[in-house]
């Protein structure tokens, strides 16, 4: 007899899974076209084979497998890879286009927390959508309605750390810790999923078409990301949303609709949870298939023990309640929930025979516990035996109201509770009958969830009370979810500060992080990062070192230690990072920006040059490599091309202030003023804290002939930055344009202080003092900067001249 079509295809799904779970990408994709060929014309069978060509970096055959699925919008999965192939050969619209058309596949979905070892959502969900959406958009330079689709991601899975990144970069403003905050509707996300192993029934049940694929399993009425209200929050505009008015002031979650129950403290302690391994002999590997215990089963019991002797075996751990087999967990009406207990007599469907039936196992125990043990209804014994097994027993129940009738019975129940102890829900795989063997094509690894238990009422409505290892494994699934919180909301508030430029806040967020946290390659770089802002390149030196020490193959953020490394004049270690990065990945992007600046700072500005270029050929939208190029045509005076250069960056990144800087310095030497104040005031706004930038605009309101205007902004320089030796300077020579003179003097005393050695410093103090008629101290002060620096003997020496000069002046007119 040949086997029929769906068993093979599911045998073929499971084994692509199974390679793709492995890690072999090779021997999936070689098994997806095996299901393609036998299958050309189903969209499960096209998109499994457009994932696989997507995993191993076949990007234009995964577009073209998933197109005619994905661009009809008739299969989930087909849309979302051939979105994600469509963003990487930028055809984003065409990406738009097919997950819009795909909407009401996923619009409801929300696979938060249904995730574990053991069970599997394949296909994405509206978070994953929308933050797939909001990058196509961005690519797309359509930024506000990219900022939408973050912020509804954000609102359904506020650790959707891509969608996080990706709105901090496109500049908006929002108050970060609105976004992290434990919302009810997580709260209850939270508590259903701990109450579903115990008694909580699942929606339906798994349908062949995926093996490690499963279905939303929360009731309509019960998800909170079904409601209304979500639905009118994600399809307003920019201007009016009620989520962008939660990011933005609100003292309502992004991740909720409603007022957070929890506020999180400050420094919250990690809370005790549970780890995999845990001590509780309860507690499994996963919640779906056939469940492996972590400890081995117990022996089984005697045949003159008691059901009183079983109860206190373990009396710190009832064995947990049974599950019913009588029903197909559903949505239940009250007029249903009233009729459920005239219904353990009828046939289970999950076995096709009466409950009453007595299937064996292999050990000859009762595979399904009886619920007929007499034809009397209405006996309490009956009603006893059939509380038993729909509710956890405690010690309560006494020998007489269980009903024991002999050994063998006794031998089921303690071979059930034995089981109960072991695994929160019991496997019915496990029984060998043949009527309750399933194929093996149709066995999936959430199977389990078909027969988990059903929280039953009683005929006078009362439900039975959950176990007590409920509540505590929900507290502390609500604690570790509210720590998780706490952390994320102060990694993303420092990094929010940090593209933000506001380095001191965002160091000292960091620092306030766990040493455990704190000590980790991104939290150590992005320390660094904001150091280098702060022009504090020793300091960000440090930080670097750490991270190389903790990761020495990492790439990201390779590039600012380089440049770290430049300023500091370090020729040695920057030619041994390149060397490094180099060996790591040599089609990385921040190996050649390494290299580039290792021949920058040897001054070969041609070699620099290549090296720049082809870390843009290698990511085109690497705006720092960009900027680079810029720099290195301003050394070599090219400045048509220098312009080009900047304006590529800007147009990789808009918020890449050096690029801005870049052009305003090009145009200041261009002498077109007008440009350079414009293209630098559009990199002080982008980077306000940045002192240099506003030293750069009083510089050119000062060529314009502006000093007042020019002083305002030296001010506001120092007031940023008030050890930056530049700013103070370029203020001491506004107050001597404008003839202030006490000012300037007691400017340039505190320059001295910090720099001594400076001889700028010294020949204004020298010009000063002319201007104030000491000649005394004139002469010193020139002096002294002609042995800081010889080169410029020249100029100092006409301005002693001048001074004699001035002198004799003076001696003819007295």
């Amino acid at each position: 007899m040949s086997p029929s079509t769906p068993h093979i295809a599911s045998q073929l799904r499971q084994m692509i899974y199974y390679h793709l779970d492995n890690n072999l990408v090779r021997n999936a994709l070689f098994l997806a076209g095996r299901l393609y060929a036998y299958e050309p014309r189903t969209s499960e069978a096209s998109y499994l084979l457009a994932l696989c060509y997507l995993q191993n970096g076949q990007v234009k055959a995964a577009w073209e497998t998933s197109r005619n699925f994905g661009l009809r919008g008739t299969h989930l999965g087909c849309s979302y890879i051939y979105a994600q192939a469509c963003l990487d050969l930028g055809k984003y619209l065409d990406g738009i286009n097919a997950l819009e058309r795909s909407k009401a596949l996923w619009a409801a979905r929300n696979n938060w927390n249904k995730h574990s070892e053991t069970r599997r959502q394949q296909l994405p969900d509206a978070a994953a959508v929308y933050c797939l959406q909001g990058k196509l958009w961005q690519a797309h330079k359509e930024h506000n309605k990219a900022v939408e689709c973050y912020a509804a991601a954000l609102k359904l899975n506020p650790f959707m750390w891509d969608a996080f990144l990706n709105l901090s970069d496109t500049g908006v403003d929002m108050r970060v810790a609105n976004i992290f905050r434990m919302s009810p509707e997580m709260h209850s996300m939270v508590s259903s999923s701990n109450l579903e192993d115990f008694e909580l029934p699942s929606d339906k049940v798994l349908p062949p078409d995926g093996p490690l694929q499963t279905q939303a399993n929360v009731n309509p009425s019960l998800d909170p990301f079904t409601s209304a209200t979500f639905r009118s929050d994600v399809s307003t505009t920019h201007g009016s949303s009620a989520l962008w008015e939660k990011l933005n002031g609100s003292t309502v979650s992004v991740a909720s609709s409603g007022t957070a129950p929890h506020n999180m403290r400050e420094g919250m302690e990690t809370p005790g949870g549970q780890s995999s391994e845990s001590d509780d002999p309860r507690v499994t590997n996963g919640g779906g298939g056939a469940e492996v215990s972590w400890e081995p089963p117990l022996a089984p019991a005697k045949k003159n023990r008691t059901i009183q002797s079983i109860n206190t075996d373990h009396p710190m751990n009832p064995p947990p309640k049974m599950r019913p087999t009588g029903f197909r967990p559903r949505t239940r009406t009250k007029g249903e929930t009233d009729e459920q207990t005239t219904v353990h007599g009828e046939k289970d469907i999950t076995t096709g025979h009466r409950i009453g039936d007595r299937k064996r196992t292999v050990s000859g125990q009762v595979a399904h516990p009886s619920t007929s043990h007499s034809t009397d209804q209405g006996t309490g014994q009956r009603r006893s035996v059939r509380l038993f097994n729909q509710i956890k027993p405690t010690s309560k129940f006494s020998t007489a109201a269980l009903g024991v009738k002999d050994s063998r019975e006794l031998k089921k129940v303690r071979a059930t509770g034995t089981k109960g102890r072991i695994a929160t829900t019991s496997s019915v795989g496990r029984v060998v009958s043949g009527n309750n063997r399933k194929h093996i094509g149709e066995i999936h690894d959430s199977d389990s969830k078909e027969y988990r238990g059903t929280s039953v009422s009683t005929s006078n409505g009362n439900q039975p009370a959950p176990p007590k290892g409920s509540v505590s494994e929900r507290s502390k699934s609500v604690e570790a979810l509210a720590w998780l919180l706490d952390l994320f909301s102060k990694l993303a508030s420092g990094h929010f500060y940090l593209t933000r430029y506001r380095c001191s806040e965002s160091i000292q967020l960091f620092n306030s992080l766990s040493q455990g946290q704190r000590e980790t390659p991104w939290v150590l770089a992005q320390i660094g990062r904001a150091y280098y802002e702060q022009a504090m390149y020793s300091e960000a030196e440090k930080y670097f070192i750490r991270v190389k020490a903790l990761a020495p193959s990492r790439l990201e953020d390779m590039e600012i230690y380089s440049t770290v490394l430049w300023h500091l004049k370090n020729d040695v270690e920057l030619a041994y990072l390149a060397h490094e990065l180099m060996e790591v990945d040599r089609l990385s992007p921040q190996a050649w920006c390494a290299v580039g600046n290792s021949f920058s700072h040897q001054r070969d500005h041609d070699q620099a040059l290549k090296c720049f270029k082809r870390a843009t050929q290698l990511d085109p939208q690497f705006a720092y490599g960009f900027t680079l190029q810029g720099h290195e045509y301003v050394a070599n005076e090219e400045y048509d091309k220098a312009l080009d250069a900047y304006r590529n960056g800007i147009s990789a990144h808009s918020r890449h202030y050096n690029a801005w800087y870049g052009l305003g310095t090009v145009y200041d030497k261009m002498g077109k003023l007008d440009f350079a104040e414009q293209h630098f005031r559009n990199a002080a706004k982008i980077n306000p804290s940045n002192a240099v930038l506003i030293c750069c605009i009083g510089l050119v309101l000062e060529k314009m002939n502006n000093p007042k205007a020019a002083l305002v902004q030296y001010n506001r320089a120092c007031s940023l930055a008030p050890h930056s030796v530049l700013a103070r300077f370029r203020k001491a020579r506004a107050l001597m344009k404008l003839q202030d003179l006490r000012a300037a003097l007691a400017e340039l005393k505190i320059l001295k202080d910090m720099a001594p050695d400076e001889a700028n410093v010294h020949y204004l103090l020298g010009k000063l003092y002319k201007m104030l008629h000491d000649k005394g101290n004139a002469i010193k002060h020139f002096t002294t900067a002609l042995n800081l620096d010889p080169k410029a003997a020249q100029y100092i020496k006409d301005a002693m001249e001048a001074l004699d000069d001035e002198e004799e002046d003076e001696e003819d007119i007295a």
